[in-house]
């Protein structure tokens, strides 16, 4: 279970703790390969049962053994900033965020002197270490609580625990949600008691992960101030006939400045449902704040406009996904759309590139032109730290090879895409990164990440942001089951014009090959 690469642990007693979790995998291992069909139907069902239980109370050691790590600064020792990450990166939690809330309310931390302090929720404390209720339990019950407005007094506030706690551990999670609501209804039933302070500590909004369709789904919980300017939104820019994308008749921005005639006809030939009036809108507005500049001219040296990454052989094939800055995800179909009404920059490799890449110590910071091509390489959507999914337009460029104070070169070889905290996190000391750059094997080109750990402490491996490409891996696959079944497939000898893949050193270019980047370079950066 230890790792004694840099810690002398020869003379060191296995603790009573170490001895308990090695025969916990034990008596797992023969858990997990038991024969089952020795036990009766009744017999059967209590064992799934009790596991169940066991899960529960392991959650709840193992809380405890986070609280204790976190008292024994643990987490810093070993180079992390934060519990979280702490719990994310070296323990592997695979909820950091919740399992904290979830600490919050049921551990047991100690006080400034050192004594143990209550649970926050006690009841549902004692119901979760002895396994009536499981992790989905007690974070159902805490979305109920959550919701009781600060200004409900505290023995209401105490009752409800109570309540909440009887009621998870004979319900379903789905259950208690319901349920809850009664109570809410219960301890404010006038819903006076909320005010501006819950209002505040409860607006959010969320946009969800893509789907695979390219579709997203938009959360929010909104002030009563920002609802108001939604709807009046709405109210002028989402009436029927308006902000059509499927009408090239329709009109543009609020029906307010619009024709009333044009509006009309448009109106009869809208068939959208109230949802997609508003979608539409909103889209619209977007569409018209990026179009006047609003947002401003640059962020974080990229041009504040859609920067889109495609796939040549996709664009000839009019199929596939073009990748954003932003790290959104849109079909080659739409792409196709939205260039029309665009300047595109191109970024063409083949045995050369159009760009001025390498700068040595001519340069401290990174041109438009590197950001631009940075993107465009397959690691180029997101920060290079593991795990790390900050998109491309929310990224530094970070001299990854050599810090520029040290004497690093401003070139495309030596320079990686890093958030603004993982760029400042970079550094020799304990909880800073040292990084570099891979110069060979199958990761060349791509940046590697290592937190620095306490001299004596675990260490802490070297990792890289390894996000697949999928497209092109899925092609792979495809083609070799397709061989695997049809046989090979004749080659045609068409080949494509430019592979979009790889960036080729200029410095010892030939006059032909500087030719080609200056003609190149007219096509992609058109003057005047």
């Amino acid at each position: 279970m230890r790792d004694t690469s840099q810690v002398d642990v020869a003379d060191e007693p296995i603790s009573r703790a170490e001895e308990l979790v090695g025969e916990l995998h034990r008596i797992t291992t023969e858990l997990q390969a038991v024969d089952l069909t020795q036990c009766s139907d009744a017999a059967l069902v209590d064992v799934a049962a009790e596991t169940e239980r066991a899960i529960a109370r392991l959650g709840f050691a193992g809380d405890r053994q986070i609280v204790e790590a976190t008292e024994r600064d643990l987490p810093r020792k070993t180079g992390h900033r934060s519990v979280i990450q702490f719990m994310t990166h070296r323990l592997r939690v695979a909820h950091p965020m919740r399992r904290r809330d979830q600490m919050s309310a049921t551990a047991t931390f100690p006080s400034l002197t050192g004594e143990p302090l209550p649970p926050q929720h006690p009841t549902l404390a004692e119901a979760f270490a002895d396994g009536r209720v499981g992790s989905a339990h007690v974070h159902a019950v805490l979305d109920v609580l959550d919701q009781i407005p600060h200004a409900v007094d505290h023995d209401v506030k105490v009752a409800a625990e109570r309540q909440m706690a009887e009621i998870a551990v004979d319900h379903t999670p789905a259950d208690i949600a319901a349920l809850g609501a009664r109570l809410l209804a219960l301890v404010d039933p006038d819903g006076t008691l909320a005010d501006d302070t819950d209002r505040k500590r409860r607006r959010q909004l969320y946009v969800n992960r893509q789907r695979a369709d390219g579709t997203a789904k938009m959360t929010a919980n909104l002030t009563p101030e920002l609802l108001a300017r939604v709807t009046m939104l709405l109210a002028v820019w989402a009436k029927p006939g308006m902000n059509n994308p499927d009408d090239p008749e329709s009109p543009c921005g609020s029906v307010e400045d619009a024709d009333p005639e044009a509006v009309e006809a448009a109106a009869e030939r809208d068939t959208r449902t109230p949802a997609q009036l508003n979608h539409d809108a909103f889209n619209a507005l977007l569409k018209a704040v990026l179009d006047d500049g609003l947002l401003g001219k640059s962020h974080r040296g990229l041009p504040t406009q859609l920067i889109i990454k495609a796939d040549l052989d996709d664009l000839v094939r009019e199929a596939g996904f073009a990748t954003t800055a932003t790290g959104t995800l849109i079909p080659i179909t739409d792409l196709i759309k939205l260039a029309a009404d665009t300047q595109p920059w191109l970024a063409v490799f083949k045995d050369a590139t159009a760009v001025p890449l390498y700068f040595g110590r001519g340069k401290r910071l990174a041109t438009r032109e590197q950001r631009l091509v940075s993107f465009a390489r397959p690691d180029g959507e997101s920060c290079s730290t593991p795990d790390c999914g900050i998109a491309a337009a929310h990224v530094e460029i970070h001299h990854a090879q050599l810090d520029w104070g040290l004497g690093g070169l401003t070139d495309i070889t030596d320079l990686a895409p890093a958030c603004p905290k993982h760029n400042r996190m970079v550094g020799d000391q304990p909880g800073q990164y040292t990084t570099r750059m891979v110069r060979d094997g199958p990761d060349e080109g791509r940046c590697a990440w290592r937190l620095n750990a306490e001299p004596g402490a675990p260490p802490n491996p070297e990792r890289i942001n390894r996000r697949p490409d999928i497209p092109r891996r899925f092609a792979e696959q495809l083609k070799q089951v397709r061989t695997e079944i049809h046989g090979p497939k004749p080659e045609s000898g068409d080949q494509p014009r430019f592979e979009m893949r790889q960036i080729i050193d200029l410095r010892n270019a030939s006059d032909a090959e500087a030719t080609l980047a200056s003609i190149l370079l007219a096509a992609a950066y058109p003057r005047g």
